[in-house]
């Protein structure tokens, strides 16, 4: 004979809070210090992590620990040195993602069982920090919203592992959705455009063309199925069409290669090289693959791609800046999360 516990006096779980909704923005990350101490941290995460470097194999380890950890560190400390926000003492990526976050918590305020924050795939602070402090406030619900636009197994696919990392870990786990990749999507396609208009508008010169820059990534992770190559196609298409430009009026290029395998092609600073050599002299570049200006922005396309460009002969170049916490970029960023709440508001 079965016994039936009275509903009234069953014990009460343990959080009667009323339940709330967590959202999480995540971007890439950033050393804590613009020294090499701190990149040096930062890399070992960074190049640790099997999403990024897929062979994890004991030469890789000898590389990183006996060559780039050594060397790199310094050099790069360098590089953020030059976009350091010193101000805050912080990387413009975290000043501009902790932007993102206090926009879309203003803009969403009426909703107001949804808490938004923010954090880093690598560096502080961490998915983990932020999973737990939103599961703390009662977050019993849980958007993740990886800032690509463009899906890729190194970027958004590694925030999703992050994040299931975490929840393996606790007892009590809030119900976990995460946003699409949003390479295509009118509102955000519509939101470059008028950017970059913008920005052109302020120029004191008409660029011959204009070069979109993503980020690269070894050829042969889009051999094994990534579908980041063709979502970058996509983006580019899409922003052509919309501005008005052919394929000669804006061209895509992949920057960031590192190390001595093949990766996605044309490079973005062998092309601008080309572009100045073959008599083009003014050009802008955009980066439609970073939701936030960083050091591959800033420093990368902005002040070493420029200098490539006006040393071949190039004279004219414009960095135009990324969506950023801007009004267009906040309203691709509110819509797609409002569109994935549907059902928990």
């Amino acid at each position: 004979m079965s016994t039936v516990i009275p509903f009234e006096s069953a014990k009460p779980a343990a959080a009667l809070k009323p339940e709330r909704v967590g959202v999480l923005l995540v971007n890439l990350g950033t050393p804590d210090t613009a020294d090499a101490a701190g990149v040096r941290v930062y890399l070992k995460e960074f190049l640790s992590d099997p999403r990024v470097i897929e062979d994890q194999g004991l030469l890789w380890k000898l590389i990183l620990n006996g060559i780039i950890l050594r060397v790199r560190p310094a050099r790069k400390a360098r590089d953020y040195l030059k976009i350091w926000n010193t101000e805050q003492n912080e990387s413009p990526l975290k000043t501009i993602t902790r932007s993102q976050a206090d926009k879309l918590a203003e803009a969403i305020a009426d909703h107001d069982h949804v808490v938004v924050d923010w954090a880093m795939r690598y560096g502080n602070p961490s998915i983990k920090e932020r999973i737990e402090a939103l599961a703390a406030q009662g977050c019993g619900r849980l958007l993740v919203v990886p800032l690509y636009p463009q899906y890729s197994a190194a970027t958004s696919a590694t925030v999703c592992d992050e994040a299931f990392r975490v929840l393996a870990g606790m007892r009590a786990q809030p119900i976990l959705r995460v946003t699409p990749p949003y390479y295509d999507d009118p509102d955000y396609i519509e939101a470059l455009a008028v950017s970059i208009n913008a920005h052109l508008a302020t120029l004191p010169f008409q660029p011959e063309i204009i070069v979109a820059s993503f980020h690269g990534m070894p050829k042969e992770y889009v051999d094994k199925g990534d579908p980041y190559q063709v979502q970058c196609i996509a983006t580019t298409n899409a922003l052509r069409k919309r501005l008005g430009l052919d394929a000669n009026g804006l061209i895509l290029t992949f920057q960031s290669r590192f190390g001595k395998a093949e990766w996605l092609q044309p490079y973005t600073d062998k092309t601008v090289e080309k572009l100045a050599k073959d008599g083009v002299r003014r050009i802008a570049v955009v980066t439609p693959g970073f939701s936030a200006d960083c050091l591959e922005t800033l420093e990368e396309i902005a002040q070493e791609n420029a200098e490539i460009f006006r040393h071949n002969g190039g004279e004219q170049f414009a960095a135009i800046p990324c969506l950023n916490d801007s009004d267009g970029g906040m309203d691709v960023i509110r819509q797609l999360v409002l569109r994935e709440l549907q059902g928990w508001i």
